[in-house]
Protein backbone atom coordinates (compact mmCIF):
# COMPACT_ATOMS: atom_id res chain seq x y z
CA UNK A 1 0.00 0.00 0.00
CA UNK A 2 1.23 3.54 -0.59
CA UNK A 3 0.54 5.28 2.66
CA UNK A 4 0.44 8.88 3.18
CA UNK A 5 -0.86 11.55 5.77
CA UNK A 6 -3.43 13.93 4.40
CA UNK A 7 -3.51 17.02 6.39
CA UNK A 8 -6.34 19.81 4.57
CA UNK A 9 -6.19 23.50 5.86
CA UNK A 10 -8.16 26.62 5.92
CA UNK A 11 -8.08 29.90 7.40
CA UNK A 12 -10.50 29.88 10.60
CA UNK A 13 -12.90 33.04 9.06
CA UNK A 14 -13.74 30.50 6.18
CA UNK A 15 -16.97 28.84 6.57
CA UNK A 16 -15.99 25.29 7.96
CA UNK A 17 -18.17 23.36 6.42
CA UNK A 18 -16.81 24.56 3.29
CA UNK A 19 -13.08 23.28 3.92
CA UNK A 20 -14.46 19.86 5.44
CA UNK A 21 -16.45 19.72 2.18
CA UNK A 22 -13.54 20.44 -0.42
CA UNK A 23 -11.23 18.24 1.95
CA UNK A 24 -13.30 15.39 2.01
CA UNK A 25 -14.15 15.16 -1.52
CA UNK A 26 -10.29 15.32 -2.36
CA UNK A 27 -9.59 12.37 0.59
CA UNK A 28 -12.23 10.63 -0.69
CA UNK A 29 -10.66 10.92 -5.01
CA UNK A 30 -7.17 9.96 -3.18
CA UNK A 31 -8.05 6.92 -1.90
CA UNK A 32 -9.96 5.99 -4.92
CA UNK A 33 -6.90 5.98 -6.60
CA UNK A 34 -5.62 3.58 -3.95
CA UNK A 35 -3.99 5.59 -1.48
CA UNK A 36 -4.13 4.70 2.20
CA UNK A 37 -4.46 8.22 4.18
CA UNK A 38 -3.81 9.46 7.52
CA UNK A 39 -6.75 12.57 7.63
CA UNK A 40 -6.95 15.73 9.56
CA UNK A 41 -8.93 18.40 8.33
CA UNK A 42 -10.13 21.25 8.71
CA UNK A 43 -6.07 22.49 10.27
CA UNK A 44 -7.59 26.44 10.95
CA UNK A 45 -4.86 29.07 12.34
CA UNK A 46 -6.74 29.25 15.42
CA UNK A 47 -5.23 32.03 17.76
CA UNK A 48 -4.51 28.92 20.47
CA UNK A 49 -3.29 26.92 18.11
CA UNK A 50 -6.00 24.24 19.14
CA UNK A 51 -6.49 22.54 15.56
CA UNK A 52 -2.10 22.80 14.84
CA UNK A 53 -1.46 20.54 18.07
CA UNK A 54 -4.67 18.31 17.39
CA UNK A 55 -3.49 17.03 13.80
CA UNK A 56 0.38 16.90 15.40
CA UNK A 57 -0.74 14.78 18.33
CA UNK A 58 -2.81 12.68 15.60
CA UNK A 59 0.37 12.17 13.49
CA UNK A 60 2.41 11.98 15.95
CA UNK A 61 4.47 8.23 15.67
CA UNK A 62 2.44 7.35 12.44
CA UNK A 63 3.83 5.28 9.34
CA UNK A 64 3.40 7.26 6.47
CA UNK A 65 5.90 8.23 3.37
CA UNK A 66 4.57 11.51 2.17
CA UNK A 67 3.14 14.50 3.14
CA UNK A 68 -0.03 15.98 1.53
CA UNK A 69 -0.23 19.39 2.19
CA UNK A 70 -4.17 20.12 1.06
CA UNK A 71 -4.76 23.62 0.91
CA UNK A 72 -8.55 24.49 0.58
CA UNK A 73 -8.39 27.99 1.10
CA UNK A 74 -6.30 30.90 2.04
CA UNK A 75 -4.00 29.49 5.23
CA UNK A 76 -1.30 32.11 6.84
CA UNK A 77 1.85 30.41 5.90
CA UNK A 78 2.71 29.92 10.08
CA UNK A 79 0.04 27.67 10.56
CA UNK A 80 1.61 25.44 7.74
CA UNK A 81 4.93 25.70 8.72
CA UNK A 82 4.49 24.34 12.30
CA UNK A 83 3.41 20.84 10.96
CA UNK A 84 5.68 20.87 8.28
CA UNK A 85 9.06 21.20 9.87
CA UNK A 86 8.06 18.40 11.99
CA UNK A 87 8.58 16.35 9.09
CA UNK A 88 10.63 18.16 6.69
CA UNK A 89 12.34 14.50 6.07
CA UNK A 90 9.34 13.83 4.40
CA UNK A 91 8.66 13.95 0.77
CA UNK A 92 5.52 16.46 0.68
CA UNK A 93 2.81 17.53 -1.78
CA UNK A 94 1.66 21.36 -1.54
CA UNK A 95 -1.69 20.95 -3.32
CA UNK A 96 -4.04 23.64 -3.54
CA UNK A 97 -7.52 23.62 -4.40
CA UNK A 98 -10.13 25.67 -6.54
CA UNK A 99 -13.21 27.40 -6.48
CA UNK A 100 -16.29 26.55 -8.19
CA UNK A 101 -19.13 28.07 -10.04
CA UNK A 102 -22.86 29.05 -9.42
CA UNK A 103 -24.74 30.23 -12.34
CA UNK A 104 -22.79 32.89 -13.58
CA UNK A 105 -20.61 33.38 -10.48
CA UNK A 106 -17.54 32.32 -9.47
CA UNK A 107 -17.07 31.58 -5.71
CA UNK A 108 -13.62 30.79 -4.11
CA UNK A 109 -11.93 30.57 -0.85
CA UNK A 110 -8.53 31.63 -1.95
CA UNK A 111 -6.75 28.27 -2.20
CA UNK A 112 -3.92 29.61 -4.55
CA UNK A 113 -3.52 32.87 -2.00
CA UNK A 114 -2.58 29.98 0.14
CA UNK A 115 -0.42 27.99 -2.22
CA UNK A 116 1.41 30.64 -3.50
CA UNK A 117 1.98 31.72 0.03
CA UNK A 118 3.61 28.72 0.57
CA UNK A 119 5.69 27.36 -2.68
CA UNK A 120 8.76 29.63 -2.42
CA UNK A 121 8.76 29.36 1.50
CA UNK A 122 8.77 25.51 0.74
CA UNK A 123 11.25 25.88 -1.25
CA UNK A 124 13.26 28.54 0.64
CA UNK A 125 13.03 25.73 3.74
CA UNK A 126 14.66 23.08 2.17
CA UNK A 127 11.48 20.88 1.43
CA UNK A 128 11.38 17.84 -1.23
CA UNK A 129 8.19 19.16 -2.49
CA UNK A 130 5.65 19.02 -5.54
CA UNK A 131 3.59 21.63 -6.23
CA UNK A 132 0.01 20.83 -7.63
CA UNK A 133 -2.92 23.33 -7.88
CA UNK A 134 -6.44 22.56 -9.30
CA UNK A 135 -8.31 24.55 -12.06
CA UNK A 136 -12.20 25.77 -11.96
CA UNK A 137 -14.06 23.39 -14.50
CA UNK A 138 -11.48 20.90 -15.17
CA UNK A 139 -10.86 17.49 -13.43
CA UNK A 140 -9.15 17.59 -10.21
CA UNK A 141 -5.60 16.71 -10.47
CA UNK A 142 -5.66 13.78 -8.26
CA UNK A 143 -3.58 11.64 -10.45
CA UNK A 144 -0.53 13.92 -9.91
CA UNK A 145 -0.85 13.62 -6.09
CA UNK A 146 -1.25 9.98 -6.10
CA UNK A 147 1.89 9.65 -8.43
CA UNK A 148 4.23 11.41 -6.10
CA UNK A 149 2.90 9.60 -3.29
CA UNK A 150 3.48 6.46 -5.03
CA UNK A 151 7.16 7.62 -5.74
CA UNK A 152 7.59 8.43 -2.29
CA UNK A 153 6.78 5.53 -1.13
CA UNK A 154 8.97 4.26 -4.06
CA UNK A 155 11.70 6.00 -2.54
CA UNK A 156 11.36 5.14 1.11
CA UNK A 157 11.27 1.21 0.03
CA UNK A 158 14.27 1.96 -1.75
CA UNK A 159 16.20 2.49 1.15
CA UNK A 160 15.46 -1.11 2.46
CA UNK A 161 16.05 -2.66 -1.03
CA UNK A 162 18.62 -5.30 -1.86
CA UNK A 163 19.87 -6.29 -4.87
CA UNK A 164 22.27 -10.11 -4.75
CA UNK A 165 25.18 -10.60 -7.07
CA UNK A 166 27.00 -13.86 -8.00
CA UNK A 167 30.38 -12.57 -8.63
CA UNK A 168 31.41 -9.43 -9.86
CA UNK A 169 32.40 -7.27 -13.28
CA UNK A 170 31.30 -10.25 -15.68
CA UNK A 171 33.64 -10.31 -19.32
CA UNK A 172 35.60 -7.20 -17.28
CA UNK A 173 32.75 -5.15 -18.44
CA UNK A 174 33.04 -1.13 -17.35
CA UNK A 175 29.29 -0.40 -17.88
CA UNK A 176 28.22 -2.77 -15.12
CA UNK A 177 30.29 -0.87 -12.47
CA UNK A 178 28.95 1.22 -9.67
CA UNK A 179 29.78 2.76 -6.19
CA UNK A 180 28.37 1.11 -3.51
CA UNK A 181 28.89 4.86 -1.19
CA UNK A 182 27.14 7.11 -3.76
CA UNK A 183 24.61 4.45 -4.15
CA UNK A 184 23.49 4.30 -0.48
CA UNK A 185 23.84 7.99 -0.20
CA UNK A 186 21.87 8.90 -3.18
CA UNK A 187 19.34 5.92 -4.02
CA UNK A 188 19.20 4.08 -0.43
CA UNK A 189 20.11 0.72 -2.47
CA UNK A 190 22.45 -1.80 -1.40
CA UNK A 191 24.09 -4.33 -3.31
CA UNK A 192 25.51 -7.67 -1.97
CA UNK A 193 28.10 -10.03 -3.55
CA UNK A 194 28.39 -13.63 -3.13
CA UNK A 195 31.04 -16.18 -4.32
CA UNK A 196 29.10 -18.37 -6.87
CA UNK A 197 31.25 -21.36 -4.61
CA UNK A 198 28.37 -20.78 -2.61
CA UNK A 199 25.60 -21.41 -5.38
CA UNK A 200 27.44 -24.60 -6.01
CA UNK A 201 28.04 -25.78 -2.77
CA UNK A 202 24.00 -25.34 -1.91
CA UNK A 203 23.57 -26.82 -5.43
CA UNK A 204 25.37 -30.41 -4.11
CA UNK A 205 22.63 -30.20 -1.42
CA UNK A 206 19.50 -30.09 -3.63
CA UNK A 207 17.82 -33.72 -3.71
CA UNK A 208 16.61 -34.96 -7.26
CA UNK A 209 13.06 -35.04 -5.67
CA UNK A 210 13.44 -31.32 -5.05
CA UNK A 211 14.76 -30.75 -8.51
CA UNK A 212 11.94 -32.67 -10.19
CA UNK A 213 9.19 -30.79 -7.86
CA UNK A 214 10.40 -27.73 -10.01
CA UNK A 215 10.44 -29.45 -13.46
CA UNK A 216 6.48 -30.52 -12.50
CA UNK A 217 5.29 -27.29 -11.23
CA UNK A 218 7.22 -24.81 -13.35
CA UNK A 219 9.29 -25.78 -16.45
CA UNK A 220 6.90 -28.41 -18.02
CA UNK A 221 4.52 -25.27 -18.40
CA UNK A 222 6.82 -24.23 -21.07
CA UNK A 223 6.64 -24.85 -24.32
CA UNK A 224 9.77 -26.72 -26.06
CA UNK A 225 9.78 -26.52 -29.56
CA UNK A 226 12.76 -29.48 -28.99
CA UNK A 227 12.59 -31.75 -26.14
CA UNK A 228 15.85 -30.67 -23.66
CA UNK A 229 18.44 -33.11 -22.11
CA UNK A 230 17.05 -34.04 -19.30
CA UNK A 231 20.54 -33.15 -17.14
CA UNK A 232 19.98 -29.56 -18.20
CA UNK A 233 16.21 -29.31 -16.51
CA UNK A 234 17.43 -30.99 -13.58
CA UNK A 235 20.58 -28.58 -13.05
CA UNK A 236 18.16 -25.57 -14.28
CA UNK A 237 16.09 -26.81 -11.62
CA UNK A 238 18.74 -27.12 -9.18
CA UNK A 239 20.48 -23.88 -9.20
CA UNK A 240 17.40 -22.16 -9.36
CA UNK A 241 16.62 -23.63 -5.45
CA UNK A 242 19.90 -22.91 -4.67
CA UNK A 243 20.11 -18.99 -5.52
CA UNK A 244 16.44 -18.65 -4.30
CA UNK A 245 17.70 -19.94 -0.79
CA UNK A 246 20.39 -17.34 -1.05
CA UNK A 247 17.74 -14.99 -1.69
CA UNK A 248 15.43 -15.88 0.79
CA UNK A 249 17.68 -15.87 3.34
CA UNK A 250 19.02 -12.59 2.66
CA UNK A 251 15.88 -10.69 1.36
CA UNK A 252 17.09 -9.98 -2.22
CA UNK A 253 14.34 -8.41 -4.44
CA UNK A 254 16.84 -8.47 -7.17
CA UNK A 255 19.28 -10.56 -8.40
CA UNK A 256 22.18 -11.14 -11.06
CA UNK A 257 24.75 -13.74 -12.02
CA UNK A 258 27.86 -13.95 -13.36
CA UNK A 259 27.11 -14.89 -16.67
CA UNK A 260 29.63 -15.36 -19.43
CA UNK A 261 32.81 -15.63 -16.94
CA UNK A 262 30.97 -17.50 -14.44
CA UNK A 263 27.63 -19.91 -15.04
CA UNK A 264 28.67 -20.46 -18.41
CA UNK A 265 32.69 -20.69 -18.03
CA UNK A 266 33.04 -22.21 -15.08
CA UNK A 267 30.28 -24.27 -14.54
CA UNK A 268 29.44 -24.91 -18.39
CA UNK A 269 25.43 -23.99 -17.66
CA UNK A 270 23.93 -21.40 -19.73
CA UNK A 271 22.20 -19.11 -16.56
CA UNK A 272 18.85 -18.61 -19.04
CA UNK A 273 16.12 -20.76 -17.52
CA UNK A 274 17.77 -20.44 -13.88
CA UNK A 275 16.84 -16.32 -14.74
CA UNK A 276 13.41 -17.49 -15.77
CA UNK A 277 12.77 -19.56 -12.72
CA UNK A 278 13.96 -16.48 -10.32
CA UNK A 279 11.53 -14.19 -12.00
CA UNK A 280 8.51 -16.11 -12.69
CA UNK A 281 8.26 -18.70 -9.66
CA UNK A 282 10.50 -16.03 -7.18
CA UNK A 283 8.94 -12.89 -8.73
CA UNK A 284 12.50 -11.48 -8.46
CA UNK A 285 13.91 -8.73 -10.82
CA UNK A 286 16.73 -10.36 -12.73
CA UNK A 287 19.64 -9.29 -15.09
CA UNK A 288 22.35 -11.34 -16.20
CA UNK A 289 26.45 -10.34 -16.25
CA UNK A 290 26.61 -8.35 -12.82
CA UNK A 291 24.83 -5.42 -14.36
CA UNK A 292 24.58 -3.25 -11.29
CA UNK A 293 22.70 -0.18 -12.01
CA UNK A 294 20.36 -2.45 -14.59
CA UNK A 295 19.65 -4.27 -11.31
CA UNK A 296 18.56 -1.41 -9.56
CA UNK A 297 16.73 0.58 -12.06
CA UNK A 298 14.40 -2.80 -12.03
CA UNK A 299 13.92 -1.99 -8.65
CA UNK A 300 13.25 0.73 -9.20
CA UNK A 301 10.31 0.70 -11.74
CA UNK A 302 9.02 -2.47 -10.56
CA UNK A 303 8.24 -0.29 -7.37
CA UNK A 304 6.88 2.33 -9.55
CA UNK A 305 4.86 0.00 -11.95
CA UNK A 306 4.25 -3.15 -10.04
CA UNK A 307 5.60 -4.95 -13.01
CA UNK A 308 8.67 -7.01 -13.86
CA UNK A 309 10.87 -4.61 -15.71
CA UNK A 310 12.84 -6.92 -17.69
CA UNK A 311 15.80 -5.89 -19.67
CA UNK A 312 16.61 -5.67 -23.48
CA UNK A 313 20.19 -5.02 -25.23
CA UNK A 314 20.60 -3.14 -28.28
CA UNK A 315 21.36 -4.96 -31.23
CA UNK A 316 20.87 -2.28 -34.04
CA UNK A 317 19.83 1.38 -34.30
CA UNK A 318 17.82 2.34 -37.83
CA UNK A 319 16.86 5.65 -38.67
CA UNK A 320 13.34 5.40 -37.25
CA UNK A 321 13.92 2.65 -34.35
CA UNK A 322 16.15 0.33 -32.28
CA UNK A 323 16.17 -3.50 -32.64
CA UNK A 324 16.53 -4.55 -29.01
CA UNK A 325 16.65 -7.97 -27.83
CA UNK A 326 17.90 -11.27 -25.53
CA UNK A 327 20.31 -13.40 -26.00
CA UNK A 328 18.91 -15.70 -23.22
CA UNK A 329 15.72 -15.57 -21.49
CA UNK A 330 12.74 -12.79 -21.09
CA UNK A 331 10.17 -13.17 -18.18
CA UNK A 332 6.72 -14.97 -18.65
CA UNK A 333 4.91 -11.59 -17.92
CA UNK A 334 6.26 -10.09 -20.96
CA UNK A 335 5.83 -12.83 -23.44
CA UNK A 336 2.98 -12.73 -25.99
CA UNK A 337 1.01 -16.38 -25.46
CA UNK A 338 3.23 -19.30 -24.23
CA UNK A 339 6.65 -19.09 -22.88
CA UNK A 340 8.81 -20.87 -25.35
CA UNK A 341 12.09 -22.38 -24.90
CA UNK A 342 14.16 -24.32 -27.21
CA UNK A 343 18.17 -26.02 -26.62
CA UNK A 344 20.12 -24.11 -28.22
CA UNK A 345 24.05 -23.24 -28.20
CA UNK A 346 26.44 -20.15 -29.03
CA UNK A 347 30.30 -20.29 -30.34
CA UNK A 348 32.14 -22.52 -28.18
CA UNK A 349 29.53 -22.58 -25.07
CA UNK A 350 27.80 -25.13 -23.80
CA UNK A 351 24.10 -25.95 -24.88
CA UNK A 352 21.65 -24.35 -22.91
CA UNK A 353 17.76 -23.98 -22.89
CA UNK A 354 17.40 -20.93 -24.63
CA UNK A 355 14.45 -18.68 -24.54
CA UNK A 356 12.42 -17.79 -28.01
CA UNK A 357 9.21 -16.54 -26.93
CA UNK A 358 7.30 -13.47 -28.75
CA UNK A 359 7.12 -10.28 -26.46
CA UNK A 360 4.14 -7.97 -26.22
CA UNK A 361 3.73 -5.12 -28.00
CA UNK A 362 2.37 -1.52 -27.39
CA UNK A 363 3.95 1.92 -26.05
CA UNK A 364 7.04 1.29 -23.96
CA UNK A 365 9.28 3.15 -21.83
CA UNK A 366 12.85 2.14 -21.73
CA UNK A 367 14.94 4.09 -18.89
CA UNK A 368 18.58 3.02 -17.19
CA UNK A 369 19.93 4.27 -14.07
CA UNK A 370 23.63 5.85 -14.54
CA UNK A 371 26.88 7.25 -13.05
CA UNK A 372 28.69 10.36 -14.60
CA UNK A 373 31.28 11.95 -12.87
CA UNK A 374 29.73 10.88 -9.34
CA UNK A 375 26.33 12.47 -10.04
CA UNK A 376 23.46 10.26 -11.24
CA UNK A 377 21.06 10.47 -13.83
CA UNK A 378 18.08 8.44 -15.79
CA UNK A 379 18.07 8.22 -19.20
CA UNK A 380 14.26 7.67 -20.20
CA UNK A 381 12.50 7.33 -23.75
CA UNK A 382 9.07 6.31 -24.66
CA UNK A 383 8.44 4.66 -28.20
CA UNK A 384 5.94 2.55 -29.64
CA UNK A 385 7.17 -1.61 -30.07
CA UNK A 386 6.22 -3.41 -32.92
CA UNK A 387 6.81 -7.14 -33.80
CA UNK A 388 10.86 -7.56 -34.90
CA UNK A 389 11.01 -8.62 -38.80
CA UNK A 390 13.00 -12.14 -38.94
CA UNK A 391 16.55 -11.55 -37.51
CA UNK A 392 18.72 -13.72 -36.01
CA UNK A 393 22.42 -12.87 -33.83
CA UNK A 394 25.26 -14.69 -35.88
CA UNK A 395 26.99 -17.62 -34.10
CA UNK A 396 24.08 -19.48 -32.97
CA UNK A 397 23.50 -23.23 -34.19
CA UNK A 398 21.88 -23.53 -37.34
CA UNK A 399 18.48 -22.95 -37.92
CA UNK A 400 19.53 -19.92 -35.65
CA UNK A 401 16.87 -19.36 -33.13
CA UNK A 402 14.55 -16.12 -33.44
CA UNK A 403 15.62 -14.56 -29.98
CA UNK A 404 12.83 -12.76 -28.09
CA UNK A 405 13.27 -9.01 -29.20
CA UNK A 406 10.87 -5.16 -30.16
CA UNK A 407 11.62 -2.94 -32.87
CA UNK A 408 11.36 0.06 -31.12
CA UNK A 409 10.06 3.13 -32.91
CA UNK A 410 11.54 6.52 -31.69
CA UNK A 411 10.81 10.23 -31.73
CA UNK A 412 14.53 10.63 -32.64
CA UNK A 413 17.16 7.75 -32.85
CA UNK A 414 20.06 10.07 -33.00
CA UNK A 415 19.32 11.84 -30.05
CA UNK A 416 18.63 8.66 -27.92
CA UNK A 417 21.77 6.72 -29.24
CA UNK A 418 23.91 9.93 -28.44
CA UNK A 419 22.87 9.32 -24.60
CA UNK A 420 22.85 5.68 -24.52
CA UNK A 421 24.19 4.48 -21.50
CA UNK A 422 24.66 0.76 -21.92
CA UNK A 423 23.93 -1.71 -23.76
CA UNK A 424 21.22 -2.81 -21.72
CA UNK A 425 17.82 -1.07 -21.09
CA UNK A 426 14.97 -1.60 -18.41
CA UNK A 427 11.89 -1.86 -20.39
CA UNK A 428 8.21 -1.56 -19.19
CA UNK A 429 4.76 -1.46 -20.65
CA UNK A 430 2.76 2.12 -21.15
CA UNK A 431 4.22 5.99 -20.74
CA UNK A 432 5.46 5.47 -17.02
CA UNK A 433 7.74 9.00 -17.49
CA UNK A 434 5.95 10.88 -15.07
CA UNK A 435 6.04 8.40 -12.12
CA UNK A 436 9.52 8.22 -12.94
CA UNK A 437 10.28 11.63 -13.09
CA UNK A 438 8.49 11.97 -9.56
CA UNK A 439 10.88 9.11 -8.38
CA UNK A 440 13.58 11.07 -9.84
CA UNK A 441 12.84 14.36 -8.31
CA UNK A 442 12.93 13.12 -4.89
CA UNK A 443 15.96 11.36 -5.05
CA UNK A 444 17.62 14.26 -6.53
CA UNK A 445 18.40 11.92 -9.97
CA UNK A 446 18.72 14.78 -12.96
CA UNK A 447 17.05 13.12 -15.94
CA UNK A 448 18.65 12.97 -19.92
Amino acid sequence: MIKAAFVGFGEVNTPKELIIHKCHMAEENLKNEGLELISVYPVTDDYEEKDINAALEKLKGQDFDCLIVCIAGWIPTHAVVKITEQYRHKPMVLWGLCGWCEGDRLVTTADQAGTTALRKTFYDLGYTFKYVYDIVGLPSKTKDVYNFAAAATAAAKLRRAKSGMAGYRDMNLYGTLYDGGSLKREIGAEIETFEMLEIEQRYQTITDEQKQAVIESAMNKWHFLKPADPESMKKAAGYYLAVKEICDERGYEAISLKDVDGMKKLLGFPPAPIFMLLADEAGLCTIPENDSLGNITQIMVKYLTGQCAFYLEFYEFFTDRVLAGVPDYVPAEAVDGTVTVMPAAFGELSEGILNVSKLKTGKVTMCRLCNIDGKYYMHMVTGDAITPRKWEEAGWTQPAPQLPGLEILLDDVEAFAQKVMCQHYIISYGDNTGIIQELCSILGITLI
